[in-house]
């Protein structure tokens, strides 16, 4: 091994799969924000969104023998923080609007402080961006979550909701409709 070169996820997943707590923090570390944010946006709740990630972690280190080598990790790890985020929303019984909150708002240090008009027309846009979202049904604020809020790929957002990728293709395409007609054509 070369010693301060990082080591790339496929050589971490082996070595977790070998016991290397170590290895499988540095995993954990590497993927704990998308898992947070998946498990927020089925359930809907910090507090639930968080033991649903760390659950879903546990769960991924005990099913690491069962974890197809050479498979990327990510959508994997996904679809488990996914499913224990759905079974703690099923068992909780809640059913409230989800509340959606945006991925981080950052700007190059080079750019200027919007005005206070423009942050103002921005969180109005936000809010009723939001507001829109949270009037879809539960399969359309999910995938279109997944896709933009979380930034994940086709293939990665399938893997998340149990799908296939072109169930995925269509029922995006379905919810931005649904999503244009709430937001009116204005906005769309």
């Amino acid at each position: 091994m070369v010693v301060g070169r990082p080591l790339e996820e496929t050589e971490l997943v082996e070595r977790a799969r070998t016991g290397d707590a170590g290895a499988y923090a540095a995993l954990v570390r590497g993927h704990e924000e998308i898992a947070f944010r998946t498990a927020y946006l089925i359930t809907g709740n910090t507090a639930d969104a968080e033991d649903a990630a760390q659950e879903g972690f546990v769960k991924a280190y005990r099913a690491l023998p069962r974890f197809r080598a050479g498979e990327p990790l990510r959508p994997w790890l996904l679809t488990i923080v996914a499913n224990e985020a759905r079974n703690r929303r099923r068992s909780a019984g809640r059913r409230a609007a989800l509340a959606l909150r945006a991925a981080g708002e950052e700007r190059p240090t080079r750019e200027a402080a919007p005005s206070p008009e423009e942050a103002l027309l921005a969180g109005e846009r936000r809010a009723a961006l939001l507001g829109a979202l949270g009037r879809l049904r539960e399969d359309d604020r999910l995938v279109i979550g997944c896709r933009y809020l979380l930034e994940l790929s086709e293939a990665e957002t399938a893997a998340a909701l149990g799908v296939r990728p072109g169930t995925v293709k269509s029922r995006l395409s379905r919810s931005l409709e649904r999503l244009r007609a709430e937001l009116g054509d204005e906005d769309a």
